[in-house]
Formats: C-alpha cells, sequence, structure tokens
C-alpha cells in the first residue's frame, strides 16, 4: 500500500487569512482601549499635520524604537546562550569575548530587516537635518536613551533566562516576529514611495500589530499559538503526514 502523501509544510506554519474588515470595524468599536492605543499612536500624526514636527524625526522615532527594542531582547538571550553552549571550563574572558561575538553577529542578521530599511530611507533617516536636530537636543538624547533603557528593563524582566525552552521559543518567537514585521512594513511603503503618508501609515501598522498581534503573525507565519514548533534545523518540523 502506498504512503500518503505528505505536506511540504507543517499546518502550523500556514499562513491564517485575517477577518473582513466589517469585523476589524465592529471589534475596534467596542473596545475602549483600541481607540487609547490608536489616539497615542496618531500623535505623531498630529504632531507633523498640526504643529509642524519633523517627519524624519518621527520616522527615526519609528526606526530606533524597533531595533532596540530587537537588540534588547537579543542582549538578554547572550547569558542562556553562553550557558549552554560553553564549557563550563571557558575562562571569563573566553566567554566575554564569545558573547561579544555572538551578540554582534545575531544583531547584524536578526536585525538585518532594520538595516536594509536604510537603503529606501537614507536620505529621510540619516539626513543633516535629523543628525542637526539629534546632535543639539539634549532632550531627544534623553528621550531616546530613555527608550532604549525601558526596552532593555523589560527585556531582562522578561525571565528569558529561567524560561523552559518551549516556552521560551514561543515568546521570542512572537517578540522578534512582531518587531521585523514592523521593519518590513517600513520598506515595503518606502519603496512604493508612500513617504508623504508614512508617519500615518506606521501608526495605522503599529495599532494594529498592538491590538491584534496574533492576526498579524498568523497570516505571516501561521499559527501564531504554534511558532515555537518551527525547528529549521529539523526536518520533521517542516512535513507532517495527512
Amino acid at each position: 500500500m502506498a504512503n500518503p502523501p505528505e505536506k511540504t509544510r507543517s499546518s502550523a506554519l500556514r499562513p491564517i487569512a485575517a477577518p473582513p474588515l466589517s469585523q476589524h470595524l465592529r471589534e475596534f468599536a467596542s473596545r475602549p482601549d483600541a481607540w487609547a492605543v490608536l489616539a497615542r499612536n496618531m500623535i505623531p500624526v498630529v504632531g507633523i499635520y498640526g504643529f509642524g514636527w519633523s517627519a524624519a524625526l518621527a520616522m527615526f522615532n519609528y526606526w530606533f524604537d524597533g531595533l532596540t527594542a530587537l537588540v534588547a531582547i537579543v542582549t538578554a538571550l547572550i547569558p542562556r546562550a553562553l550557558r549552554e553552549t560553553q564549557p563550563k571550563s571557558a575562562g571569563a574572558v573566553k566567554n566575554l569575548l564569545g558573547g561579544v561575538l555572538t551578540w554582534i553577529f545575531l544583531v547584524g542578521i536578526v536585525g538585518l530587516p532594520y538595516w536594509i530599511v536604510l537603503i529606501p530611507l537614507h536620505d529621510l533617516l540619516l539626513g543633516d537635518e535629523l543628525r542637526r536636530q539629534v546632535a543639539h537636543s539634549p532632550a531627544l538624547w534623553f528621550t531616546f536613551g530613555s527608550l532604549a533603557s525601558a526596552h532593555f528593563w523589560k527585556a531582562f524582566r522578561m525571565g528569558y533566562d529561567i524560561m523552559p525552552d518551549k516556552e521560551l521559543k514561543q515568546r521570542v518567537r512572537w517578540d522578534i516576529y512582531l518587531l521585523i514585521l514592523r521593519a518590513l512594513a517600513m520598506f515595503m511603503m518606502a519603496a512604493h514611495g508612500l513617504y508623504f503618508i508614512l508617519v500615518p501609515l506606521m501608526a495605522l501598522l503599529l495599532t494594529y500589530l498592538e491590538i491584534w498581534p496574533e492576526r498579524a503573525l498568523g497570516m505571516v507565519f501561521g499559527d501564531p499559538s504554534r511558532l515555537w514548533e518551527y525547528d529549521p534545523g529539523n526536518p520533521a518540523s517542516n512535513k507532517r503526514r495527512r
């Protein structure tokens, strides 16, 4: 008897279609917290179009916020990675050097979407106007420093170091995938020449990711409750019999 055909991908990895727009609108209207999220994310939009705020500064804030959140997660994972991979006989200097090299590698690879975003947004995010604004404003240094510190505080408070493996994979992938989606959206919007409405679009995107993170993940990565199942090094995680 012939063996049944195999699926090429696990059912957990199949994208899940989002509900119709009408359902989103009904849910949004019935949730007071959703209105608060939208209002908070629309502050830069009102500032730019109503009070002449800098669009470059607003976009840099979105980029910096996402990148530092991702870097904070990677940094919080390094101690566990070293503990599980380095032999106990390794000295402190070797561990420190290994940790630094691992951190640089992971930030470069995992943060790749944020580095790629700099290509279409180079003039906006790395322009002279923005550099002057940041360089001559202690308040901005304090703001961005506080933002980064908050992300590091949150990452180390998450308890990645003591989570069981399954829970760790699920939590880390959930957090990192959402940040990657933010960067990919920024890239696609910029690549299609939507500079004039980038900030409003980012405000709507961040609102969606905050209100319906499981739907955003499901549309791209499959079942958001089973992110932990995917293991690129294990063929069994990519195939499942009917």
